[in-house]
């Protein structure tokens, strides 16, 4: 394999060649100078799709991608394409002495040197007119200097391979070009055959050649390294971009093409590192991120070594090696801080306040040393520094963090749609397509928490329509599983395991991705069969969830909270509290969220309201109530207050629930949640139930009027029910329905929904089994 030149590349100086002798119109020229472009420019990391197919188009192009593009382009000449003048030109190359006397004149097509331009002054040589020349710092000229450098390096076995190469990679075209050019010599591999007229199969032709029907190796004669070393780049830039791992497609081209018998590039390590990495591999991993960093440290000395060891932090952090992950960020954040590497240093301080907040039981030693102060210090510190350095992914990811502890702590709302602003306004000013994931899912989030629920959809929508193809996987997951919950909250169970399942599977060969998904479907479905009371799938399911270790604090917090709310409906209350209480002493300062303590909070209100301490669950229900209305979380205020109001029932407080739910119905309803507008209804059905029973007269006309009020609660709270598939909650309401209807003396409705009861609980239990 060459180390650059190609006959590929040989093709492309061909055309140049031809370009600059003006036999290209100008109707032509912008074609073939963008072809020539897009075959010499680097792999673009932002398209949205690549595929083998396109890179193995720009590395080595074929003759039929050339007769693609140039046989319908017309030439300065009459009757002849630009495709014509380029076989025209490739065959004119007959030997291999031609190819060394091609690629000595090739200098002649870039403007002189400003020291020749004097040399020939000085001799009295006129300046040359009349013929087209290359800006010697043109991508064109560039290419051309650096073909003809590498050309002069090349020992003489080699420019005979690269000769041998370029023969059988024009040899397609040669009845095509001998049918054009009737007037010429045809020599189909070397004029020196013809003269000494040898056939191609003859005893000499064969030393020389060989059999040239047969390549010794595609990729080795096509590939030079420097294209394997364009694309290592751009996989390990797609992988650390996007995550994921190497398609399998292109993983089978870069095994055939590095094991074509050349030294491997030190890239491939890294590559295999990456992929090791994704796949889970901790030892292959491990060794190969050190084979890398072996190599490179070799001819670069102490440069690389923070970059060595931040991502053996990464490594350790990912599979669990938290203590060991801390020691090398450490270590590696002096060593940036030695070689005055500020990109460097911005990251890694980055990553440790990320960390911390992840995982704060780990990071006691960086606080006791005071390297990043308080939270809101190091978000200042990092938004600082990447002022000064203009990182700007860091700078949005940083004001991001900032607008997502506001939200957390319960802090000004307004701060933080500030901050979320100012890095929207940044991703779009300075193209910062990565952060926009966080930012929408931060949003939808936030509009989520303030009870805005259709805006926290359409935030979802966006980032799967308009960025989900340049966004790095594990965003796009994370936002399927948002409007996944979304739809799932509403009823709508289908449509969300529908969109759980479009995603390929080819998409979820990383490890990591893997248990995300499985994790995200696994809450779905244990949702799905709590409400259908179908306890053997619920317990395994939950098993299953508890078995994957995520690091991701709010997803176990809220794994946590449904193990809870399934704990509750299954009657073991002083198990449910012991959880909460285990739940609340686990949150730190760090990872502390207003929107957790608010749940938990109300979680512990209704577990004393059903063992018959209503005092106590009281003031649970109105502090909870107190900070959801300070945090403006509007959804948590209504689950707070229906809380409250169930306390309030046990206290026989009848009107003012009914008053004080009534005030909140609306905002119930436009949270979208079909659980909180069930247990919301039920309440009212049961405060006018109890208006209605305390009024003495039984034919006090206010006292119908409470029950058929009742009646119209129920209907609307068994439809949120059905809506959820909440077996247990339809037949409460049934039971409820035909109490009423006995109470109002229509004994036949009442038996009528006694016996749907009845078979609503036949269907549950057949659903079960």
């Amino acid at each position: 394999m060459s180390r650059y030149l190609t006959p590929s590349k040989v093709a492309l100086l061909c055309l140049i060649s031809i370009y600059t002798e003006g036999v290209v119109p100008n109707s032509a020229a912008i074609h073939v100078l963008s072809f020539l472009v897009s075959c010499l420019t680097p792999l673009d990391p932002g398209e949205p799709e690549f595929s083998s197919g396109k890179w193995t188009k720009q590395s080595s192009v074929s003759m039929a991608d050339l007769e693609e593009g140039l046989s319908h382009r017309p030439s300065s000449i009459p009757g002849r394409s630009v495709w014509d003048l380029f076989l025209r030109k490739a065959w004119s190359l007959d030997s291999c002495d031609a190819l060394e006397v091609f690629f000595t004149e090739i200098s002649d097509m870039l403007v002189k040197t400003r020291d020749e331009q004097m040399r020939d002054r000085d001799q009295g040589l006129a300046p040359e007119t009349g013929g087209m020349r290359l800006s010697r710092c043109s991508p064109l000229g560039a290419f051309v200097r650096r073909a003809q450098l590498e050309f002069t390096r090349l020992q003489f076995h080699d420019s005979v391979k690269l000769w041998k190469g370029f023969v059988k990679y024009r040899l397609p075209t040669y009845w095509m070009w001998a049918r054009r050019n009737p007037s010429e010599d045809h020599a189909p591999v070397d004029i020196n055959l013809l003269a000494l007229s040898l056939e191609t199969d003859s005893p000499l032709a064969q030393v020389a050649y060989g059999t040239i029907d047969e390549s010794d190796s595609e990729d080795e004669t096509y590939v030079s390294t420097k294209d394997v070393e364009r694309l290592l780049e751009f996989q390990i830039g797609e992988l650390q971009r996007l995550g994921g791992r190497v398609p399998d497609a292109m993983k089978t081209q870069l095994e055939r093409i590095v094991t074509a018998g050349v030294t491997l590039p030190n890239l491939v390590h890294y590559l295999k590192f990456l992929d090791a990495w994704r796949a889970g591999d901790y030892p292959s991993s491990f060794d190969n991120l050190h084979r890398y960093f072996d190599y490179t440290m070799r001819s670069r000395d102490r440069s690389s070594y923070q970059y060595a060891l931040l991502n053996l932090a990464i490594l350790q952090a990912d599979f669990g090696c938290y203590g060991e992950a801390v020691s090398a960020m450490q270590e590696a954040v002096s060593i940036a801080r030695e070689s005055h590497d500020m990109n460097c240093l911005n990251f890694c301080m980055s990553w440790l306040y990320h960390f911390g907040k992840a995982f704060p039981e780990h990071m006691k030693d960086v606080q006791n040393t005071g390297m990043l102060g308080n939270e809101k210090e190091g978000l200042a510190f990092l938004k600082a520094k990447a002022k000064e350095t203009e990182m700007w992914s860091l700078l949005s990811t940083t004001l991001l963090s900032e607008a997502k502890l506001e939200l957390q702590k319960g802090e000004s709302l307004a701060s933080s749609i500030e901050n979320i602003v100012r890095a929207s306004h940044l991703n779009v000013t300075k193209n910062v397509a990565l952060s926009m994931g966080p930012q929408l899912l931060l949003q939808t989030s936030l509009y989520a928490r303030i009870g805005v629920t259709h805006l926290a959809w359409l935030n979802s929508e966006i980032f799967l329509e308009c960025y989900a193809s340049r966004a790095p996987f594990e965003d796009y997951l994370k936002n399927t599983f948002r409007s996944c919950q979304l739809l799932a909250q509403q009823g709508r169970y289908k449509e969300a395991s529908a969109r759980m399942n479009d995603i390929a599977p080819e998409k979820l060969r990383s490890l990591k991705e893997n248990q995300l998904w499985t994790f995200f479907s696994g809450l779905m479905q244990l949702r799905r069969q709590i409400y259908r009371d179908n306890q053997v799938a619920a317990d395994h399911l939950l098993t299953q969830l508890q078995s994957i270790q995520l690091p991701d604090t709010d997803l176990v917090l809220t794994l946590t909270l449904l193990t809870i709310e399934y704990t509750i409906r299954k009657g073991n209350h002083a198990h449910a509290l012991t959880l909460i209480e285990q739940t609340a002493q686990s949150l730190h300062h760090e990872n502390f969220d207003i929107h957790t303590q608010i749940q938990l909070l109300c979680l512990k209100a209704r577990i004393l309201d059903k063992t018959s301490q209503p005092q106590r669950g009281f003031s649970l229900a109105m502090r909870a109530a107190s900070i959801a209305h300070r945090a403006r979380l509007l959804p948590d205020l209504c689950d707070a207050v229906c809380a409250l109001a169930a306390v309030l029932l046990s206290l026989r407080e009848f009107t003012a629930v009914a008053a004080m739910l009534e005030s909140v119905m609306p905002q119930v309803l436009e949270a979208n949640d079909a659980a909180l507008a069930a247990r919301a209804y039920s309440l009212l059905v049961d405060a006018n139930m109890g208006v209605a029973g305390s009024l003495r007269k039984a034919a006090d006309p206010a006292k119908k009027e409470y029950m058929n009020r009742a009646l119209g609660y129920l209907d609307c709270a068994y439809d949120q029910f059905e809506e959820l598939e909440d077996i247990r909650g339809q037949c409460e309401m049934m039971a409820k329905k035909a109490t009423v209807m006995q109470l109002s003396g229509d004994l036949v409705l009442a038996n009528d929904y006694a016996a749907k009861y009845l078979d609503l609980r036949k269907l549950g239990a057949a659903e079960v089994v």
